[in-house]
């Protein structure tokens, strides 16, 4: 029951191996997937210093091209034409060559740095005899970014400890554990995690935590080490071993350098326990409290564990969309969210906008078949005052239900029954500041719509007023490649390869999107 961890997800480094041609990107979710993951990187030096290492030294890809569509006529980028990627969108590569190169990178994130090193320090004679000194510049600074992630070595540690550090403190109902990543002597990062109602002795709970934490995907190290003594300790090195296809060591040391480690690591946990323990006080006052304090308010026998919020979103009456949002225990639940499209209402009615959305709303209901939609709301807020409820009231009556419902007017931030009743509530409570947080996402959520909504269409009008451009191209554009966004990305080559393009006019397309992005 892993309820908050420190401040933010830590980044860590991805490379899917299974691919035919991985890149290393930053991730801030680890999925169970069967990519390698590095990481998380807090100390010493970021994820993104450590991407620009690899890029400096290693000539991989960058980029988030599709390797499975790559379209005809592809040209490679800048990156293959300066030697700093090994271009396999142009076919020039082998899987295994380039495979090749992916080993050292890992070897490197492995906390080899031998191999990177006498990559630049090659690179950077070879650029500055060539005067090249921009390039030269940039590989000296890798270097000392490089020196800059050494001169974290803790002192005293062999250069080939790679161990993993899990240290653990409890009080009250809570406990925390933090990590201490050790990646070829170096301290390369950590975590800390807030664990709440865990129901067993700090040592089992420590050991099922070592369990799920490498089961979220994070590469096991050559030893776990605990701060304190684990019973299970053989069993729990028989499932790493297992998971990392190669016999891992779980130790608890009395003294030397991995004793320091597991002292750092347990007073890591300490005090984050400490801070935590408020953190988590605060976040329930805020939301699952603040659900049930709202709950009393409106006399209702229910926790509020679900709550939806509608708004609507124009320009004078075009593109008119709306918006629900989902607040699931207090907490926002964005793939619970979803967007309409007004199709009923003529010109500029709000009320009437209302209506149909909650009238959609209500049939997605009984079709059941959405996963969101398919839920059935605790209760129904409403951007707006009595005039935009008794609206949505109609839609509801039409459709049989009976939902608690509410209205939150804006700038009096009044609570507005469907009755017509008001309640004031004091700004500086948690069930006000709730039902705030709500209908401003709601609000925001219905703009972010309306604005996609209004830039494509727009978008699409100006590209049909380019010569050679009509609707059948456009469409044919938007279908090869999937939406606007891609399209705009595209070379004039790769929308000359779209059957129905001519090369001049994908040109002009191209040129178009240049010219629009000058603009921003």
């Amino acid at each position: 029951n892993i309820l908050l961890k420190d401040d933010k997800l830590y980044p860590f480094l991805r490379i899917d191996t299974t691919k035919d041609f991985p890149r290393v990107e930053i991730i801030r979710r680890l999925k169970a997937d069967n990519a390698r993951y590095f990481g998380p990187y807090m100390v010493g030096i970021s994820a993104a210093e450590m991407l620009r290492l690899i890029h400096s030294a290693f000539p991989i890809r960058d980029c988030a091209l599709n390797m499975d569509r790559i379209p005809k006529n592809h040209r490679p980028c800048l990156n293959a034409h300066i030697g700093r990627c090994l271009a396999p969108c142009s076919g020039e590569v082998t899987r295994e060559e380039y495979h090749r190169v992916i080993r050292d990178v890992i070897s490197f994130l492995k906390g080899n740095d031998k191999t990177i090193r006498e990559n630049l320090e090659k690179k950077m004679q070879e650029a500055s005899d060539a005067m090249q000194y921009e390039q030269a510049m940039r590989c000296r600074d890798a270097l000392a970014s490089l020196d800059k992630m050494i001169r974290k070595q803790i002192a005293s540690l062999p250069k080939d400890f790679n161990l993993d550090v899990f240290g653990v403190a409890s009080g009250g109902d809570g406990m925390s554990v933090a990590t201490v990543i050790v990646r070829g002597g170096k301290m390369v990062g950590g975590e800390k995690f807030a664990i709440r109602d865990a129901g067993l002795d700090l040592a089992d709970t420590l050991s099922s935590f070592i369990n799920r934490y490498y089961d979220s995907g994070v590469i096991v190290a050559d030893e776990v080490v605990s701060a304190i003594e684990l019973p299970d300790a053989e069993a729990l090195s028989s499932v790493l071993s297992e998971k990392k296809g190669e016999k891992v060591l779980v130790s608890t040391p009395k003294a030397g350098v991995r004793k320091q480690l597991c002292d750092i690591a347990m007073k890591n946990a300490m005090e984050y326990l400490s801070r935590s323990t408020e953190e988590l006080s605060r976040k329930e006052r805020m939301t699952t409290g603040a659900c049930r304090h709202l709950a009393d308010i409106l006399s209702l026998d229910s926790d509020l564990a679900r709550i939806e919020c509608f708004d609507i979103s124009h320009t004078s009456g075009v593109d008119k969309v709306s918006s629900m949002v989902v607040f699931t225990n207090g907490e926002k639940d964005a793939k619970m969210y979803r967007t309409f499209r007004i199709k009923t209402v003529e010109g500029n009615n709000d009320f009437a906008c209302m209506k149909e959305t909650l009238s959609r709303r209500f049939q997605r209901l009984k079709e059941g078949k959405d996963a969101s939609f398919g839920q059935r709301p605790d209760l129904l807020v409403i951007d707006g005052g009595i005039g935009q409820v008794k609206y949505a009231m109609e839609a509801m009556k039409e459709a049989g239900e009976n939902i608690p419902m509410i209205g939150l007017a804006e700038k009096e931030e009044i609570i507005v029954l469907p009755s017509g009743e008001e309640i004031f509530l004091p700004k500086s409570g948690f069930a006000l500041r709730l039902l705030i947080r709500i209908r401003d996402e709601a609000h925001r959520f219905a703009i972010t719509f309306h604005r996609k909504l209004r830039g494509k269409r727009s978008v699409k009008s100006m590209l049909l007023s380019i010569d050679g451009v009509g609707e059948k191209r456009v469409t044919a554009l938007y279908k090869a490649f999937g939406g606007l966004e891609e399209l705009s990305a595209a070379t004039a080559e790769q929308m000359a390869s779209v059957k129905g393009v001519p090369f001049p006019v994908a040109e002009k397309i191209a040129a178009f999107f240049a010219a629009e992005k000058a603009k921003k």
